[in-house]
């Protein structure tokens, strides 16, 4: 019988896949809901080989795809997940918390007056000493030139405009924002699950 501990660990580790590429160690599993499609596209929705097996043992998950490479115990050999489906659907979240990263992944990584990426920060469309609020709809990514070129002025009397006006996103415009961002490395057994917007390369 499990433990209070041991509950919410089996409650818990359907989303809370690993947000950091950095945390992953070796042969990190791609999870699919279990619709088949990623938790997340960006940043995709990756868990440790540890991970992985742990939900295959507790009966969460079932193996699409495998590594070559295998971990043992003392009575067995065990090959690595690289690719697993929930065997509960995780319904996603609706509302799209407003975080920086957010912000950044709504407008695509660049500034929405000049189209510059790199190093961005966030701007008020109507200034916060003019009453603007930090919100979905008043904030935008800009970069550092276009930001202090803009000062505290409204955006009519700055000589900008916005490429598109902000707004509030969906949950299933994020997704599709994050499938335009295809991480750096992908394992060939993960490619049949995903649907990238940009075109990889070979």
């Amino acid at each position: 019988m499990l433990d209070v501990r041991g509950r919410i660990e089996a409650e818990d580790f359907r989303t809370s896949f690993v947000r950091e590429p950095s945390a992953l160690r070796h042969c990190p599993a791609l999870v699919l809901n279990a619709d088949f499609r990623p938790l997340s596209y960006y940043p995709l929705s990756l868990w440790p080989w540890q991970e992985a097996i742990k939900a295959v043992f507790l009966d969460r998950v079932q193996i699409l795809a495998e590594y070559d490479e295998v971990v043992r115990s003392q009575r067995t050999v065990f090959r690595i997940p690289s690719v697993v489906v929930l065997k509960e659907f995780v319904r996603p979240q609706k509302r799209v918390a407003f975080t920086r990263f957010n912000l950044f992944l709504r407008d695509e990584f660049c500034c929405q007056y000049c189209g510059a990426k790199g190093d961005l920060t966030f701007d008020h469309v109507l200034p916060r000493s003019r009453g603007g609020r930090t919100s979905w709809d008043n904030v935008v990514a800009a970069c550092a030139p276009c930001n202090l070129r803009k000062g505290n002025r409204p955006l009519g009397q700055s000589g900008l405009s916005l490429m598109r006006p902000p707004r509030q996103p969906t949950a299933e415009e994020m997704r599709n924002a994050g499938r335009k961002f295809p991480p750096n490395y992908l394992h060939d057994s993960w490619v049949d699950f995903l649907y990238w917007d940009a075109e990889l390369e070979a």
